[in-house]
């Protein structure tokens, strides 16, 4: 499982690069692999406003539909229009071509309530053996 280091993770499974007030967003590996082949991506609109917590859109794959959550309040700068014609990139590059949206943070303080790469792992290994 793939788990870049300098990403922030949420108990949901999407990541979160800081990248200086503003922020990019996916689903992590572990999700990724979880769903199966993604068919689907379905995001918000530039311009939104998203609270933490909050829905911004579904994955579906061959096996499900999943909801994704935002880790951080922000207005959505960017959307990945390159999974539209391409959903797979979730599967094949979540922490790169499969990026989701990027969000103007409103308060960069919310990064400190996520998981750093080693706490995710950890995380991610006692979900594993309780299954």
């Amino acid at each position: 499982m793939d788990m870049p280091e300098g990403l922030c993770f949420t108990r949901e499974h999407e990541w979160i690069r800081d990248e200086g007030g503003a922020a990019t967003i996916g689903i992590t590996d572990y999700a990724q692999g979880r769903l199966g082949d993604v068919v689907f991506v379905e995001m918000p609109e530039k311009g939104m406003t998203l609270r933490k917590g909050e829905v911004f859109g579904v994955i579906e794959s061959v096996k499900a539909a999943s909801d994704i959550f935002t880790p951080v309040s922000g207005d959505v700068i960017d959307i990945n229009h390159t999974l539209e014609d391409h959903p797979e990139y979730v599967n094949q590059s979540p922490y790169g071509d499969g990026w989701i949206i990027k969000v103007r943070m409103s308060d960069a303080s919310e990064l400190n309530d996520l998981m750093d790469s080693e706490q995710y792992q950890q995380f991610v290994q006692q979900e594993e053996s309780t299954r």
